[in-house]
């Protein structure tokens, strides 16, 4: 057995999230602190009390995503003498899941990464003018033909991949005018269906380069380590491990694709067999099992999921 921890990105955000976790272990309720402490702010109260939509502001969702994973990772670590380097071949995250995955490796601090999820989702936010942009996700088609839908609404304006998720579920990001020509180029590409995403921005695309410029300016301030075991970068589909490559690819990633299809594949064609999705949600460890059948994939977001993990690993 070879095994990979991967991170949820946004969408898997609901209230409640990690509560179960803060009420059982004190070491995650210390994650849930020490995240409110750097931010200066109760994002622990959005979590579990709401409003949902607060929570779902991309401001709040990625430092929450991320504090989730790792009070995950405190539990397992602190609780059960987990070693990461010990027994993960891989790390990876979807999008905002990167920072998750370096922070769980070593790379950034808890509070860094906090702080730089936090700024993040505001470049992002502030990037695009609210309604201006987009993103739809193509059902039923992979990455070639979304290429070619992607060109043909683009009509001079940005349209772009931003996610090739699985075989068959690829999102476009651009030009709000640009993602609303989408669906009626897609059918006649034979795409099953064209669903508009409810976000608030254009992510992954050019628009963010913004965004993409304030986080260059961050983490050129940041202290990064050499994670303990390779993070699979999602602009890369291949692993990295020095911690200038590291801020470079997050920088890239803003404006870039995540080519989390390609990073799964990666990893199973290096031996990977198990995937554990480590945080809120079960998206990624869906989305394993439709990218390589013979992948076992298990989310591990409360404390019965990490009685039932750590009852697999140490079999």
């Amino acid at each position: 057995m070879a095994i990979a921890f991967v991170f949820p990105g946004q969408g898997s955000q609901d209230v409640g999230m990690g509560r179960e976790l803060a009420e059982q272990f004190a070491c995650a309720r210390e994650v849930f602190e020490e995240v409110d402490s750097a931010l200066g702010q109760n994002l622990s109260q959005i979590m579990w009390e709401g409003p949902k939509e607060k929570l779902t502001l991309t401001e709040n969702a990625q430092p929450a995503l991320m504090a989730v994973s790792m009070a995950v990772m405190r539990v397992l670590e602190r609780e059960h003498g987990f070693k990461l380097a010990d027994h993960v071949k891989f790390v990876a995250g979807h999008s905002l899941g990167e920072y998750s995955a370096l922070a769980a490796a070593g790379a950034f601090s808890l509070s860094d990464a906090a702080r730089l999820l936090k700024l993040r989702g505001q470049a992002m936010q502030a990037a695009v003018p609210v309604g201006q942009g987009a993103m739809s996700a193509l059902l039923g088609v992979g990455i070639d033909v979304a290429q070619k839908v992607a060109e043909e609404a683009a009509q001079g304006e940005v349209c772009q991949i931003a996610n090739d998720n699985e075989p068959t579920q690829v999102v476009l990001s651009g030009a709000k005018t640009a993602i609303d020509r989408v669906p009626e180029i897609g059918k006649a590409h034979g795409v099953r269906r064209a669903v508009p995403l409810p976000v608030s921005a254009p992510f992954h695309c050019a628009l963010m380069q913004p965004a993409a410029d304030a986080m260059a300016e961050a983490l050129a301030k940041v202290d990064v380590k050499a994670p303990v075991v390779p993070v699979v970068a999602n602009v890369l589909a291949a692993p990295i491990t020095d911690p200038e490559e590291i801020k470079k690819r997050l920088v890239e990633q803003v404006t870039g694709t995540v080519r989390w299809r390609e990073c799964v594949g990666y990893m199973a064609a290096n031996g990977i067999t198990d995937i554990y999705e480590i945080g809120a949600g079960k998206v990624l460890a869906g989305l394993a099992k439709r990218i390589d059948a013979a992948l076992n994939a298990s989310n591990v977001s409360t404390p019965a999921d990490i009685d039932a993990a750590l009852a697999r690993l140490n079999a």
